[in-house]
């Protein structure tokens, strides 16, 4: 069975930084492109960031660029968000997402091109 299981949520300040993980188990997501997407109360679920199955290629929601970095450690089978300047409107459930292709080469955006979700982990900043 696969699962991804995310950690690393919790209450933090304004300004302070959080690093959520994301760990694989049932199935190895080395050549597989990764994602984080957050979901805000009374909100649609949004993408955050995103990686290609190598890790070479990266993107972001504008309203993260420059204070989130994605990363991907393949031995570990882990993908992992580091969150620095945290501001109260990032506050929200963070979801870890995998595609089941292998090999893409793009960066995945979209909730419905990713096959495999975790359960969240909530990350609430404070003003």
């Amino acid at each position: 069975q696969v699962q991804l299981v995310e950690s690393g949520g919790g209450l933090v300040q304004a300004g302070d930084s959080l690093r959520l993980s994301c760990a694989a188990s049932g199935r190895t997501f080395r050549w597989n492109a990764m994602g984080w997407f957050r979901q805000a109360p009374g909100k649609e679920r949004e993408f955050v960031a995103g990686i290609s199955w190598s890790g070479g290629s990266t993107d972001y929601a504008d309203s993260v660029k420059g204070r989130f970095t994605i990363s991907k450690d393949n031995a570990r089978n882990t993908v992992y968000l580091q969150m620095n300047s945290l501001k109260p409107e990032d506050t929200a459930v963070y979801y870890c997402a995998a595609d089941s292709t292998m090999y893409t080469t793009v960066v995945l955006t979209t909730v419905n091109e990713y096959d495999y979700w975790g359960q969240g982990t909530q990350v609430t900043v404070s003003s």
